[in-house]
């Protein structure tokens, strides 16, 4: 029986459960849709299109190599790919889909969508979980309810995990050549730039690449994380994130390697390397959130209450923040990093998240949709996630009345000012101690190369408790 695997979110021939299975049950053809009126409703970067454009290929090798033929269908929108991939399965006389889950609310519908249409024409259809550690649904409450606050989460997670880790897929052997030919993958799509050569080298292809760069900070950093993780400055974080969006690289493999260095220990011994552990699960615990509580998945705060916050709508302002012009140094260095690399460090993105939404007061959804247009590793739950943890709007977020200081969170994380140095150069003449606030050495004419603030730090501060203060069943 010829099987099919409809690849998405796992760019990868090692530990990729869905192709095991198909490769398993018989000779495999792999499918990926090209949807790029999909993909800008949704506001994937073009960066990140690019980064998967780029993993095709690298993959297209990869499953040549097993003699599986890698086809590239265009549909503009997943409506379309019912009929898309009925009509691909009648044409190879398919008896068997195949394809690892996910798990928005639109990728859910997509998806039984696919599985209705393909078995009533007498097609089997076959899910697999490969992109979490857990199914949603299995890691519950003792009232049956989805964790909100992740500490509980992390601590039924780690109970299962410490009594088996989830295997990685052992990977499969070539199979006998089959006579379809493998489609090329296109260079661009349709609706969205070629990114700078600059970026590209930055985010290589691949998964013999990310397996490189997993077992390089497994070796060089993961000791050091919890130390060196919160310095922009310094290249202390593991810089997956693009390849775990993308599946180039699996969660399994790199909790395996975490441990393997840990001397199989999760949530003892190095530090740095349970750390990096309980960063694996926040990716979890969100994407669980989403199946949970399919409301993030629609452009709505977990907390209800929130939506009646006074959101203002300061265009001048906001567009200050997208284009690194605030006059607050860490916010803007942050947001030129963004614009120019397609990643931004993870402390910079709570800093730069909750200035926009406590200290300006705008609407975070405009924040969580600027950082999906520009990040190479954009993931909806991680992404929404940490916007809603930041606004104070969502689940185990921050509390309201916690508003990072864009002036000591510099101070502290980048003291030396290397980061703002590196982003900022018309700040290079600065000292230390001056960099991280230039608006104390204006003169009296102002200094004509960086932004004045934009706000006063202390009034919005006061503005923003105020907002929260006013909802009804909001508590300190």
């Amino acid at each position: 029986m010829t099987q099919l695997i409809w690849l998405r979110s796992d760019l990868r021939t090692s530990d990729n459960t869905a192709l095991a299975s198909a490769m398993a049950a018989g000779p495999t053809v792999a499918v990926y849709l090209i949807t790029p009126g999909q993909w800008l409703a949704h506001d994937d970067a073009a960066c990140k299109v690019d980064f998967w454009l780029r993993n095709l290929v690298e993959l297209a090798g990869r499953l040549q190599a097993l003699n599986v033929p890698l086809l590239i269908r265009d549909v503009e929108e997943w409506q379309a790919a019912p009929d898309a991939l009925l009509k691909l399965c009648q044409e190879l006389a398919v008896q068997r889909l195949h394809y690892n889950g996910e798990y928005g609310v639109n990728e859910q519908r997509r998806d039984q969508a696919v599985a209705a249409r393909l078995r009533a024409a007498g097609i089997d259809v076959r899910r697999y979980l490969d992109q979490l550690l857990f199914a949603p649904g299995s890691v519950l409450t003792q009232s049956g309810g989805y964790f909100k606050v992740f500490g509980q989460f992390r601590r039924a997670c780690l109970a299962r995990l410490s009594m088996s880790l989830p295997a990685c897929v052992a990977p499969p052997a070539p199979q006998h050549p089959m006579t379809v030919a493998s489609d090329v993958p296109p260079d661009e799509v349709r609706g969205f730039d070629r990114p700078s050569d600059y970026l590209r080298t930055l985010w290589p292809a691949g998964e013999t690449f990310a397996q490189h760069r997993l077992a390089a900070f497994i070796g060089d950093d993961l000791h050091q994380y919890h130390q060196r993780r919160d310095l922009p400055a310094e290249p202390g974080t593991s810089q997956l994130s693009a390849y775990l969006a993308a599946g180039v690289i699996s969660i399994r493999q790199c909790l395996h390697a975490a441990v393997a260095s840990n001397r199989g220990e999760l949530d003892s011994g190095s530090a740095g390397a349970t750390t990096w552990i309980n960063e694996l699960l926040w990716r979890e615990f969100y994407k669980h959130i989403l199946v949970g509580y399919p409301r993030v998945s629609m452009h709505r705060a977990f907390r209800a209450e929130t939506e009646a916050l006074p959101w203002r709508r300061a265009t001048d302002e906001l567009q200050a923040w997208q284009e690194g012009r605030t006059g607050f140094p860490i916010i803007d260095a942050a947001m030129r990093q963004l614009r120019e690399t397609g990643w931004m460090h993870n402390r910079l993105r709570m800093v730069t998240a909750m200035f926009l939404s406590k200290n300006l007061l705008i609407d975070w959804r405009e924040g969580e949709r600027w950082f999906m247009r520009h990040l190479i590793d954009g993931d909806l739950a991680a992404n929404n996630g940490g916007w809603q943890w930041s606004a104070s709007t969502g689940t185990d977020s921050v509390p309201y009345f916690r508003l990072f200081n864009p002036i000591s969170q510099s101070q502290r994380f980048d003291p030396d000012g290397q980061f703002l140095r590196r982003w900022l150069p018309e700040l290079q003449g600065l000292g230390k101690r001056e960099i991280h606030n230039p608006s104390t050495q204006r003169s009296l004419f102002g200094k004509a190369d960086y932004p004045a603030p934009i706000i006063d730090l202390g009034e919005s501060r006061a503005r923003a408790l105020d907002a929260f203060r006013n909802l009804p069943d909001v508590r300190p």
